[in-house]
This record gives C-alpha cells, sequence and structure tokens, in this order.
C-alpha cells in the first residue's frame, strides 16, 4: 500500500494535517486500486467493510465485483 507523504496528505485535507475518517477509507481504497469514484461511494457507506474490501482485490477479484459481493444487505424482512 502506498504512503501519503505530509505534502500529499495536507492536499488531501486542505491543510488541515489530518484526514477525516471518509478521507482516510476512500484514500485506502483508492491505494488499493479501487477507481476513485467508487472509492468515493464505498468510503460514504460505513455499511462496507473496508479491509474485506481491499482483501478481496490484494487476492485479484476486480474492484467493482468486490464491492458487489460485499455490498450490505437491503433492509427487507428475512423469509422465515
Amino acid at each position: 500500500m502506498a504512503q501519503h507523504t505530509d505534502h500529499q496528505r495536507r492536499a488531501t485535507t486542505g491543510g488541515r494535517g489530518e484526514a477525516t475518517p471518509f478521507e482516510w477509507r476512500r484514500d485506502r481504497l483508492v491505494d488499493a486500486g479501487f477507481p476513485r469514484g467508487l472509492a468515493t461511494r464505498l468510503a460514504r457507506d460505513a455499511r462496507y467493510d473496508l479491509h474485506a474490501l481491499i482483501e478481496l482485490v490484494e487476492r485479484g477479484c476486480p474492484p467493482s465485483l468486490a464491492a458487489r459481493i460485499l455490498a450490505p444487505l437491503d433492509d427487507a424482512p428475512l423469509a422465515a
């Protein structure tokens, strides 16, 4: 995984020096190979397991398929 330099971190965080949880999640996904748009969408949804997404991609799964595999289930009631 690529390490961000202080300059990159300041640029990403608007000069604040610390990333928000959303920015941190998005940056980890981008570093793992997710397209920025998909990474942004996934990072905003805390129901996605960030580590599981990255692990699937590291094992060769395309990012879009990893997102589909780990997509949160609908809130529909379970059939008995």
